[in-house]
């Protein structure tokens, strides 16, 4: 693993607990030697985290389209900033430059990237990693339903293990390089002839 997409909000959020959690996977990535992937703003949680992996000598490439680019400010001091013409050519590129993707707290746009990466996994389009850090519990309601949605038989057991969920960077992050190692493993596996 190279780098890890990090889905976080433009808001800082209620709690003061949020800021450290984007602190904390920030020095998760630069001492497991990972860079940044993210949505290029320098405000709430998104220029926090990218803030503290740039700080600690890290690398950190913002993607953004270019309407969004004065609404979510632009982060000038970044490693790499790409400015894309549409949501959609931001999605892609992000998941492209990444070999995993992390929610961080968010809203509706966190949301909606972190279910569509993670059906992207489902139906096969990637085999990467794909996580929520459970900051201060913010993701609790949301792990509920979703284990509800797999005890009323709407989503696959399997389905549901696509998304890891931990409380702390490090961890979530050795999962990910696990999950990395098994992956190509069974690559290797199925492609032996």
């Amino acid at each position: 693993m190279k780098a890890v997409c990090v889905y976080c909000g433009s808001s800082p959020g209620r709690l003061d607990a949020y800021a450290e959690g984007a602190r904390a996977l920030a020095r998760a990535l630069v001492e497991h030697n990972l860079g940044l992937v993210y949505g290029g703003a320098s405000i709430g949680l998104m220029g926090l985290v990218a803030d503290t992996v740039l700080a600690l000598g890290g690398r950190a490439v913002g993607v953004i389209p270019k309407a969004l680019a004065r609404k979510e400010v632009a982060h000038a001091g970044l490693t790499e900033l790409h400015v894309t013409q549409s949501m959609h050519e931001r999605k892609t590129l992000m998941a492209e430059l990444s070999d995993g993707f992390i929610a961080l707290p968010g809203g509706i746009g966190t949301f909606e990237e972190l279910f569509e990466i993670w059906t992207w996994a489902q139906l096969g389009m990637h085999a990467k990693p794909v996580g929520l850090l459970n900051v201060a519990g913010y993701y609790n309601a949301l792990i509920t339903f979703l284990d509800h949605a797999t005890q009323e038989q709407f989503m696959k057991p399997a389905q549901r293990a696509l998304l890891m969920v931990e409380r702390d960077p490090a961890l979530l992050l050795d999962r990910f390089a696990a999950h990395k190692a098994a992956v190509g493993k069974q690559w290797l596996a199925s492609n032996e002839t």
